[in-house]
């Protein structure tokens, strides 16, 4: 990719991560903000890849759009505002919000101006994918892979409980949830 194309992707990653995370705290759904935080970390995960980081910024995409989208379906079935999708605030605290935000961003736009950074580049390691894939994981694949096992195991229950009928029986029927002082359960 020549050097002027490569920076052009680069420009359209960066402002798309800023407007997008600036979305999420001016939508006024919890839906849409996921949705617009998913497209956040997709856009910085383009520019670890465009960095030559590649195994971490596919890493960063897969997870976010895992996380996201598990949170929506969970959002559709447990919010008394359905789907997240009716006008509600997004932010509490609204001036300490505003103002923890534009300090942060002083903060961090400034390091660069403060920060000696280094002028050459390290050299890059033979087996970089592998050798980060220890370094994140190393002895925790068993756990990781559980919890694959249970992230997935959660989307399935979440598409069965959500199905027509509901939690607590059909909405058209004036489903309604249980007494928390229901009585003995008879086990016959």
């Amino acid at each position: 990719m020549n050097e002027l194309l490569e920076d052009a992707v680069f420009w359209v990653f960066a402002a798309g991560s800023v407007v997008t995370a600036f979305r999420v705290f001016r939508t006024d759904s919890m839906m849409r903000a996921a949705f617009f935080l998913l497209a956040s970390f997709a856009g910085v995960g383009g520019i670890l890849v465009l960095l030559g980081s590649e195994f971490l910024g596919m890493v960063l995409i897969l997870m976010m759009a895992g996380e996201m989208l598990v949170m929506a379906i969970l959002m559709v079935m447990f919010m008394m505002n359905p789907a997240g999708l009716n006008p509600m605030w997004m932010v509490h605290q609204h001036r300490a919000a505003v103002v923890a935000g534009v300090g942060s961003f002083i903060a961090l736009a400034s390091l660069p101006f403060l920060v000696d950074l280094p002028d050459r580049p390290a050299p890059r390691p033979e087996e970089a994918t592998p050798e980060l894939g220890m370094e994140l994981l190393g002895d925790s694949m068993l756990v990781f892979q559980t919890a694959g096992v249970a992230l997935l195991s959660t989307m399935i229950g979440v598409v069965a409980v959500a199905n027509r009928g509901g939690r607590f029986g059909s909405a058209e029927d004036g489903s309604q949830e249980p007494p928390m002082d229901a009585g003995p359960v008879d086990r016959q």
